[in-house]
C-alpha cells in the first residue's frame, strides 16, 4: 500500500533539515546554557522577552548567511574577500579563533565541570579526554555522519523544557514579560542583555553556516565553485525552512533556561552563579536529586555538538582567508592548514582549562565579547548580501536586509548602552 502524501510529511520535513537545524542547536552551546541561566537567576522573568525578539533576527542573519553559501559557492570570509581588503578579513579571522578558543576552553570546562558532578572524578581529567575524542572524530569521520551525530545531540536540551512545564509557573505573568519588553536598567542588565545577543546572534554561527552550505554542495559531486554558484528556488525554499526551524528550536530552548532559571534559582535569592552545580539546580523540580544527571547530558552534549562548530569556523575562515584546502571531507594530509586550526583551538582550549577560570564566568564574558563583534561583521554580510554581482543576480531581500540592518543597529545600541549605563 502506497503511502498518503499526509503520512509522508514528517519524514520529508527531517530529510530537509541540516545546516540550519545543527547551526541553531549549537547556538544552546555551554557558553549560551550559562548566559541564559545568569540571565534567569539575576533578572527573573524580565528578559524572556529576548527569546521571541531574537527569533526573527537570528533567523534572517542565518539564512542571509546560508544564501551567501548557496549563490557564491564559497564560505563567508572567502566572500567577503571579493568586497574587503584581505588584511581586514585577516584581522577579522584572527579575533574570531581568539574569541572561539576561549569558548572552546570554556565549554570544555563546563563539560568537565558537570561530569565531575556526576562520577566525582577531578573535572582536569576530562577536559583531555573531551577535546580528544572530538578533535578524532572531527578529522575522522566523513562530514555526512559529523552533520547526522550533531543532529541527535540537539535533543539534550529537551530537559529544560519540560522542566519548565514542571513547575506550573505564573503563565500570564510569564506572558507578560514575553510580550513586552523590560527596559534594561542599570550596568549589568544591560551587560546580560549584550551578552543575550552575543550568545544568540554570534560570529562563529555566520561563519559556520555558509561554511557548511558549501559542505552540502560538496557532499553531492559539485567540488569546484563554478559547480556551487547560483541556487533554485526550491532550494532557496528548503534551506529557508531548515534556518527558520532550527533558530526556532534554539530560541524556544533559550526561553525555557531563562524561564526554569528564574522560577527556581531567582526565586530562592540564587542570583550570583558561579558553578555548573549551582546551574544544575535549575533542573531540580524535575528529577529532584538527578538535577545533577540532566544538567550533565545537556552540558556535556551540547558541548559535542558546539565544540566542532566553534573550531570548524575559525579553521574555515582562516583557511578561506588565506585560500588553503579546508573542508571535513579533507584528509588530514591534504588540508594541513585547516586541520592544525582546528586542532590549535581545541588544543589552546585544554590549556586554558588548567588556569582555573570559573567556567561560567568565562562563558559569560566570551558571550559579552560576541555581542562587541558581531555587529561590525553584521554590516559586512549585509554589504555582501546587497550586491547583485558578487550574489550573482540572487541578493537578499529588501525585507531580510532591513532587519539584519536592524540587528546590526540593535547590537551597537546594547554595546552602547552597556558601557554609557
Amino acid at each position: 500500500m502506497t503511502p498518503s502524501p499526509k503520512g509522508l510529511f514528517l519524514p520529508k520535513f527531517f530529510r530537509k533539515l541540516g545546516p540550519g537545524l545543527i547551526t541553531g542547536a549549537a547556538d544552546d552551546d555551554p557558553s549560551g546554557i550559562a548566559t541564559y541561566s545568569v540571565a534567569g537567576a539575576q533578572h527573573g522573568t524580565a528578559l524572556l522577552w529576548t527569546a521571541l525578539v531574537t527569533w526573527p533576527l537570528m533567523g534572517c542573519v542565518q539564512f542571509m548567511c546560508a544564501r551567501i553559501g548557496m549563490v557564491t559557492g564559497r564560505g563567508l570570509a572567502a566572500t567577503l574577500r571579493l568586497k574587503f581588503p584581505k588584511w581586514s578579513i585577516a584581522v577579522a579571522t584572527f579575533f574570531l579563533f581568539a574569541a572561539n578558543t576561549i569558548n572552546v576552553g570554556a565549554d570544555l570546562s563546563g563539560m568537565a565541570d558537570s561530569a565531575e558532578m556526576l562520577t566525582g572524578l577531578n573535572s582536569h581529567w576530562f577536559v583531555p579526554l573531551f577535546g580528544i575524542a572530538i578533535t578524532a572524530a572531527s578529522i575522522w569521520c566523513r562530514y555526512e555522519q559529523i552533520a547526522r551525530i550533531l543532529k541527535w545531540l540537539a535533543l539534550a536540551l529537551l530537559a529544560y523544557v519540560v522542566t519548565g512545564f514542571i513547575i506550573r509557573p505564573d503563565w500570564s505573568k510569564v506572558l507578560w514579560n514575553t510580550i513586552i519588553p523590560t527596559l534594561p536598567k542599570g550596568h549589568a542588565m544591560w551587560g546580560t542583555l549584550v551578552a543575550i545577543l552575543g550568545t544568540t546572534i554570534s560570529p562563529y554561527l555566520f561563519y559556520w553556516q555558509s561554511s557548511q552550505e558549501v559542505e552540502e554542495e560538496k557532499s553531492h559531486g559539485r567540488k569546484k565553485v563554478t559547480d556551487r554558484r547560483g541556487a533554485t528556488g526550491r532550494e532557496i525554499a528548503d534551506r529557508k525552512l531548515d534556518v527558520g526551524s532550527g533558530t526556532f528550536a534554539s530560541n524556544f530552548v533559550m526561553y525555557f533556561i531563562i524561564l526554569t532559571t528564574a522560577l527556581t534559582l531567582h526565586k530562592s535569592g540564587v542570583a550570583e552563579i558561579e558553578t555548573s552545580r549551582q546551574a544544575a539546580e535549575a533542573l531540580r523540580p524535575l528529577a529532584g536529586n538527578f538535577a545533577a544527571i540532566l544538567f550533565t547530558a545537556g552540558v556535556i552534549g551540547t558541548g559535542f555538538l558546539a565544540i566542532p562548530t566553534l573550531a570548524g569556523s575559525g579553521a574555515y575562515a582562516f583557511a578561506e582567508t588565506f585560500s588553503w584546502r579546508q573542508g571535513l571531507d579533507e584528509k588530514l594530509l591534504r588540508a594541513r592548514g585547516f586541520y592544525a586550526v582546528f586542532v590549535a583551538s581545541i588544543g589552546i582550549g585544554i590549556a586554558l582549562d588548567f588556569l582555573n577560570i570559573s567556567p561560567i564566568k568565562a562563558l559569560y564574558w566570551t558571550a559579552i565579547i560576541n555581542g562587541l563583534l558581531a555587529p561590525f561583521l553584521l554590516v559586512g554580510i549585509l554589504i555582501i548580501a546587497s550586491s547583485r554581482k558578487i550574489m550573482r543576480g540572487q541578493p537578499s531581500s529588501i525585507t531580510s536586509r532591513i532587519v539584519v540592518g536592524f540587528t546590526a543597529l540593535l547590537m551597537f545600541g546594547a554595546a552602547i548602552g552597556m558601557f554609557v549605563f
